[in-house]
């Protein structure tokens, strides 16, 4: 199957136009006539899952992150980045992003998270268009209340997170939540407008978790535990589209955070 048949069907879902604008989401290695015979699923591009794709016969790299976000001025494997590049053209494997395109999109990223923990009648936080459908970012309702302590049990163990870093508790229940996946920090005011009880994103930092006047708790999973559902989300959107395509999850797609706890 050719390149450019299976990243169509991705941007139909999550178009191109719709990537912020410093953004590198795309084709970064390879044709879009080139064939390719089965994808590796990945949160991003490291030495491991190119290993992955070698030994499991993938020669095109689907990941969440674009392994180039900055010009490269040289290829001399003096870093991750560089030698993962190398190692594409030399091996012939294809490399594509889906990253803020992804993220924007109706049903996008924070949709599926959201629709994980239970939240529902999901509409966008911050939209990018007139009519409010595509953005960054969810906010919705969960089914009845429930306490915020049972909830950030409930995110932890959906997402697999080791620790939840979160502002003060400020209500005893959640009912209505705000979700956006990877950083966050500034939809905050937009969750704290849009009347959420609690907002869950990651990659805040000390002056974020300081919301003393609002009525909000704002609570930090982590960048992977929060997109790991990356994964899932393009196997759901590529599986229905292409049967007989070969598709494999990575087993491999590690977060590069560690936690001494």
């Amino acid at each position: 199957m050719r390149i450019k048949e299976i990243t169509d069907v991705i941007e139909r879902f999550a178009p191109l136009a719709w990537q912020a604008s410093y953004d590198n989401a795309g084709l970064i290695v390879g044709r879009p006539d080139d064939e390719v015979h089965a994808a590796l699923l990945a949160v991003d591009v490291t030495d491991e899952v190119m290993d992955e794709a070698e030994r499991e016969g993938c020669d095109l790299i689907i990941a969440h992150h674009p392994v180039v976000f900055h010009a490269l001025k040289r290829f001399n494997s003096a870093d991750m980045v560089q030698r993962c590049v190398e190692r594409a053209i030399r091996r012939g494997i294809a490399l594509y992003a889906c990253h803020t395109n992804l993220d924007s999109a109706p049903g996008g990223m924070s949709w599926y998270l959201a629709g994980q923990l239970g939240v529902e009648r999901l509409r966008v936080l911050e939209p990018a268009d007139a009519d409010g459908k595509v953005g960054f970012g969810v906010v919705g309702e969960l089914a009845a209340p429930v306490a915020t302590v049972d909830f950030m049990r409930l995110i932890q163990r959906t997402l697999g997170a080791r620790v939840i870093r979160h502002s003060d508790i400020v209500r005893d229940e959640v009912r209505r939540v705000a979700v956006c996946t990877g950083a966050g920090a500034s939809l905050i005011g937009a969750a704290r407008a849009a009347g959420a009880d609690f907002y869950l994103t990651a990659d805040l930092k000390y002056n974020d978790f300081m919301t003393p006047d609002s009525a909000l708790t704002v609570a930090d999973a982590g960048h992977f535990e929060s997109e790991y559902c990356a994964i899932r989300l393009l196997d759901d959107v590529l599986s229905k589209n292409l049967l007989t395509f070969a598709l494999r999850r990575s087993a491999h797609a590690r977060n590069p955070v560690n936690y001494w706890v």
